[in-house]
């Protein structure tokens, strides 16, 4: 329910509270200024009677009656007097000639002085009499009710009078209601259109990404001026902090890009050093290798030696990969857009399996059928593409000890799917959601393989620049599969996701 709507039905119900009670507060004036006199005259004209009751020798009561001094009234009074055990023994001759008879209430109930109002009858119209009635009782010990005075006048204007004024009342009161939401809901949307104005600015900020956009103000500088007025100064600050930010952010993106670009020479050749060192002290185990020069070196220190270079030797390798991925990771931060072309797929996987064979392992490598491949190409870049499938089959072979890794492929719904299994540790299936994050291991915890944590992370991002997906199964301790799904040149592509399994047993 709108803010309009809300105010329109609580003015509404306020509104027509007031006018009930206002409407309830005339009524009652009226219904006692029209009937206040008349009812003072009809008590005092029931008590102008003078009744006594005397019991006779035959033990009967009689009622004597002396009438009282006449008055002189604006309106005509009935007169009606009722002995129980004789019926009506005296009654107005207005009353008698037309046989009108005021209800007489019945000796049992517990009959008291007051007033009541009768429709009576008269010439096939209904005649609304007000009639004061007074009780009489018996001069005896115990005072029992053995008639009744009534005296009534007819009301039947006064009954229309208000029965016409409740109708006027409550079709003014509903139409004065109807008149007050119609015009009120129109207020409402006048008054509140400066902040739909707001709504409508503010959710074209947020669907765009211009944040220079100001809303327009319009109008006095009231409440919702004010409001105008300290969004569109919270905008201009966040606009500039968001400009800040993203100005700091291009700056560590460039670098951590000039960084890796800039540390891989160095690294380059440190490693190349490195490497010409340890040739040449592989030389000096046998002294006669240099001509007359003898070198004082026994063979534990010789020893150490070696193992310090290849110590070196092996984490100027490692730098040197985490600074390739860094360099890789911030291209990608920075939005860089590979060269594409169009690649043959079966070349590049039967050069990637030629070349993974050469790779360090403990574990059997498999290349299945790379048939299917024939005459398949993807748009892509070949280096990224090669850097793709050898990340996977690196993990594979790094955390299968025993047992076999395998290359296969196949195809479904215009796409072409890689496919690198092994039978190694397996993952637990809540940790796959997680595989892709920078720095994240499975086996961190374990410490069984090295790593920085960045492969699969370079991995999902290349498959995103080839609109691609990977599909992911897994089981603990049975081994994972991991399938690349590329589009071919003639389909139309996605984006990329992660297609999660653990409903299948590898092996």
């Amino acid at each position: 329910m709108t803010i309009r709507l809300r105010l329109t039905l609580w003015y509404s119900a306020l509104l027509a509270m007031t006018l009930l009670i206002f409407g309830f507060a005339i009524y009652i004036f009226v219904n006692y200024n029209t009937y206040g006199q008349m009812k003072d005259q009809l008590k005092g004209e029931a008590d102008s009677y003078n009744v006594f009751v005397r019991e006779t020798e035959s033990n009967e009561l009689n009622l004597l009656i002396a009438p009282s001094q006449g008055r002189f009234y604006e309106r005509s009074f009935y007169l009606q007097i009722v002995r129980y055990k004789e019926g009506i023994i005296n009654a107005s001759k207005e009353l008698l000639s037309t046989g009108i008879k005021y209800p007489i209430p019945d000796v049992k109930d517990n009959v008291q002085a007051g007033f009541i109002k009768a429709n009576i009858k008269v010439n096939d119209a209904n005649v609304t009499f007000l009639i004061y009635q007074r009780p009489i009782y018996s001069e005896s010990k115990e005072p029992d009710l053995v008639g009744l005075i009534q005296v009534g006048a007819i009301v039947t204007s006064e009954e229309s009078y208000l029965k016409a004024l409740r109708t006027i009342l409550f079709t003014a009161s509903f139409i004065a209601v109807l008149i007050a939401f119609t015009t009120g809901l129109l207020l409402a949307r006048q008054v509140l259109r400066p902040i739909e104005r707001v709504i409508k600015s503010t959710e074209k900020i947020q669907n765009g990404s211009d944040l220079s956009v100001r809303i327009p103000m319009d109008g006095p500088y009231d409440e919702v001026g004010r409001l105008v007025y300290n969004l569109n100064v919270m905008l201009a600050r966040l606009e500039t902090a968001y400009n800040e930010l993203d100005e700091s952010y291009k700056a560590q993106r460039r670098f951590v890009s000039d960084a890796s670009h800039e540390l891989r020479t160095p690294l380059t050749t440190i490693r190349g050093n490195i490497e010409l060192l340890q040739r040449m002290w592989e030389k000096t185990k046998d002294p006669d290798a240099f001509d007359g020069i003898v070198l004082a070196l026994d063979n534990q220190r010789f020893g150490l030696t070696v193992e310090a270079m290849q110590d070196i030797a092996a984490e100027s390798r490692r730098m040197s990969t985490l600074v390739n991925d860094l360099l890789a990771l911030a291209r990608a931060d920075a939005g860089y857009e590979m060269e594409k072309t169009v690649v043959s797929m079966q070349p590049l996987v039967e050069e990637v399996a030629r070349r993974a064979q050469l790779l360090p392992r403990t574990a059997e490598w498999r290349v299945g059928d790379l048939s299917p491949l024939s005459g398949i190409e993807v748009r892509g870049n070949q280096d990224y593409l090669q850097q793709l499938l050898f990340i996977f089959i690196e993990n594979a072979f790094k955390y299968t000890v025993e047992g076999h890794i395998e290359l296969s492929v196949r195809s479904k719904d215009n796409q072409v799917g890689i496919t690198v299994s092994d039978t190694g540790m397996g993952m637990d299936p809540e940790e796959v959601p997680h595989i892709f994050d920078r720095f994240y291991r499975v086996d961190e915890s374990r410490g069984k393989t090295v790593g920085t944590g960045l492969g699969l992370s370079i991995a999902k991002w290349i498959i995103d620049e080839h609109r691609g997906s990977i599909e992911v199964l897994t089981r603990t301790g049975e081994g994972s599969e991991f399938t690349i799904w590329l589009p071919v040149v003639f389909s139309e592509t996605a984006d990329s996701s992660i297609i999660e399994g653990t409903d299948r047993t590898l092996g």
